[in-house]
């Protein structure tokens, strides 16, 4: 178990590191960033949905990663970036204050989630949800389908 731990925690890391090892405020830069938090989304959901046996240490290190993915995220969105990515919105741009508050909130949920970690794998499921909630607000806003 103690091994699975740390080869999660050692990909995630190797994540946060491609992330920004692209050219920050680009859109490489910014796809990465969304696998990243996508990915830790996923080690959750495998253990929600029983594909994976529950571990705390993972599902802390999966929110962590979001967290601070999160709050970073909104300083990718550079002016002059919105011409080279077909996904995301000029609203992003026009509305900069509402769409890094929508950040924020991820990060602030994924925060709190941590503080309150979940129990075993059947409390990740109100967790993920929360968390997805706050994804599906931030892209029905400022994602556009390419």
């Amino acid at each position: 178990m103690r091994a699975r731990t740390m080869v999660t925690t050692f990909v995630i890391a190797m994540g946060l590191t491609a992330a920004f090892a692209a050219d920050e405020g680009t859109k490489a830069a910014r796809e990465a960033m969304m696998k990243k938090i996508g990915g830790s989304v996923g080690v959750m959901a495998a253990m929600a949905k029983g594909d994976k046996p529950y571990d705390a240490a993972a599902v802390k290190t999966a929110l962590t990663t979001i967290s601070e993915t999160a709050k970073a995220f909104p300083d990718q969105f550079k002016p002059g970036s919105d011409k080279t990515d077909k996904a995301a919105s000029p609203k992003i741009w026009e509305n900069a204050a509402d769409f890094k508050a929508h950040a924020d909130k991820l990060s602030a949920d994924a925060d709190m989630i941590a503080m309150q970690l979940p129990a075993d794998a059947a409390a990740l499921g109100p967790a993920l949800k929360q968390l997805g909630a706050d994804c599906s607000s931030c892209h029905q806003a400022y994602r556009l389908k390419e």
